[in-house]
């Protein structure tokens, strides 16, 4: 979402492993907990940019410093409509969606847990979202603003209507043009809301109803909001560039100050939701006859219209996240219907040449890890680079739901690890070469040069100098420091739920499902 940058207790080896790491973030979440402030809400920051520079000016006249002058602040009904319509896409994402994609695979006997359970994740993430969640990511968080945002949207304080009622506005990513707070703050929470979602895959048909519950409130306060702070923070392209005139400093998250790229998600939500689904698998242990008896999908049918669904809603998720109806909404759309269908295609042809049998699971799933995949590039690949991204991920996410999952033994259920966490992973590291010009991407906007000898911000700002190595360490450091963040965050939640409430179903209740054991109910009276 940036144009720039410059989710029974068996004997773990696991829990020994991660012991230090724990120790480590807990003090950490210590720190953020008793540290955070609540300074102004930094979309305004470049109001508060060019407030500054009259003092400094009158302070030290020789200087002869630039004073920024900020464009008119611009809303248009077309960018509000579609951030709207953006918005109601992702929620279709998750119902009926996600909750059908998964449910059809899980056993007949669970598939109302799991109706049940994406649904509960979903509105509990709104609710939390608009309490507290939508503060901590996108405000400012003083000395710890590179890992989490503060207190100053704190029950949405101040997002709605400012004095004189009119729509206090948030930045977009082009120079003068803005839309609504609120308006991102409900799009928004759509994402934290399925990433929560999406890492129940990992553990389905055996995670107590309770402990998803909790798991719901914690994991997003450990692992989604600060990865989302990390990745999505920065002063907006008027704060940057009026801050870059006047020479003086900004803050921003800690990925984008890597200089990674995401444009819609690739690391705070499908590599954090993957990394969250293979710990929660291996601390919560393997299904009650996993190995040992048949777990087949009980309705592909269900799982077909649920990839149906995901694929129509993900056009708001990545053309969405470009916050304009302009060309990079387009550029977005068009790689989100050519990469999912390279990678359901490519997953296909995997299947037909090496099994003799292409299946409908293999090609909702290659079209669910197309999506992931082009999630990050979305706005930044060319279709051609869009189609490699494709066809590269379903081999890789077949190989790590077969092949490393058979090996190491851990039961991702629905294969969230192998699909999210795999394909994001790809896909982050493949932004930074599909982005290049060269191979027809869109290349990288440089806020940072965006004005002119007078200090006037740009309506059009130039590009910046592109460096495919230096481009792809950007998107590692991204990518390894999601991947050890949410690993550590989401072992620290999992370890609280397991000791506290406990994770596990008991082994009846696994063998007369989930539907009925939790709920007293079943998806079908047959």
């Amino acid at each position: 979402m940036t144009r720039i940058a410059t989710r029974t207790r068996p004997e773990l080896s696991f829990e020994a492993l991660v012991g230090t790491g724990l120790a480590a973030l807990a003090a950490l979440i210590f720190i953020m907990a008793s540290g955070l402030v609540s300074p102004a809400h930094a979309q305004d920051a470049a109001n508060a940019v060019a407030a500054s520079a009259a003092p400094v000016a009158e302070a030290a006249p020789e200087a002869a410093k630039l004073v920024a002058t900020l464009p008119d602040k611009v809303v248009d009904k077309g960018d509000v409509t579609w951030m709207m319509v953006s918005t109601l896409l992702v929620l279709l994402m998750i119902v009926p969606g996600l909750a059908l994609f998964y449910g059809g695979l899980v056993r007949a006997k669970n598939m109302l847990s799991m109706l049940m359970q994406v649904s509960t994740v979903m509105v509990i993430g709104m609710v939390t979202w608009m309490l507290w969640g939508y503060s901590l990511s996108f405000t400012s968080g003083g000395e710890l603003d590179s890992f989490i945002g503060g207190f100053d949207r704190l029950f949405l304080n101040g997002a709605g209507l400012d004095a004189d009622g009119n729509p206090v506005l948030v930045a977009t990513f082009s120079t003068g043009v803005y839309i609504p707070e609120l308006v991102f703050v409900v799009f928004q929470m759509t994402f934290a809301a399925i990433t929560a979602a999406l890492v129940l895959g990992g553990v389905a048909e055996r995670m107590k109803f309770a402990a998803v519950v909790l798991f719901a409130v914690l994991w997003p306060l450990l692992s989604y909001y600060p990865m989302a702070h990390m990745v999505w923070w920065w002063p907006g392209p008027d704060g940057l560039a009026a801050a870059s005139a006047q020479g003086d400093s900004f803050t921003t998250g800690l990925i984008w100050s890597f200089g990674a790229l995401d444009f819609a998600g690739g690391t705070v939500v499908h590599i954090n939701a993957g990394i969250a689904a293979l710990v929660g698998c291996i601390i919560l242990g393997a299904r009650s006859g996993y190995r040992n008896e048949p777990m087949p999908p009980h309705s592909l049918v269900m799982t077909f219209i649920g990839a149906g669904l995901l694929w129509v809603g993900w056009f708001g998720f990545n053309a969405g996240s470009n916050l304009e109806s302009n060309y990079y909404a387009i550029l977005a759309m068009a790689n989100t219907f050519i990469a999912t269908a390279a990678a359901g295609l490519s997953w296909v042809l995997y299947e037909w040449v090496t099994r003799k049998r292409p299946s409908m699971l293999g090609l909702a799933s290659g079209i669910v890890a197309g999506l992931v995949a082009v999630t990050p590039a979305a706005g930044f690949a060319g279709p051609m680079g869009a189609l490699i991204l494709g066809l590269v991920v379903s081999p890789a996410c077949i190989f790590f739901c077969s092949v490393v999952k058979s090996a190491l033994k851990y039961d991702d259920s629905l294969d969230a690890f192998g699909i999210h966490g795999i394909g994001g992973i790809i896909g982050a590291i493949g932004t930074g070469i599909v982005v290049s010009p060269a191979l027809g991407g869109a290349g990288i906007v440089d806020y940072t040069k965006c004005f002119d000898e007078a200090g006037k911000i740009l309506a059009v700002c130039p590009a910046a100098t592109y460096d495919m190595g230096t481009q792809v360490i950007a998107q590692l450091k991204g990518v390894l420091v999601t991947v050890a963040w949410s690993g550590v965050a989401s072992a620290i939640v999992f370890f609280i739920i397991k000791y506290t409430i406990g994770l596990k179903a008991s082994v009846d209740d696994q063998e007369e499902g989930l539907d009925i054991a939790e709920h007293g109910e079943r998806a079908y009276h047959l």
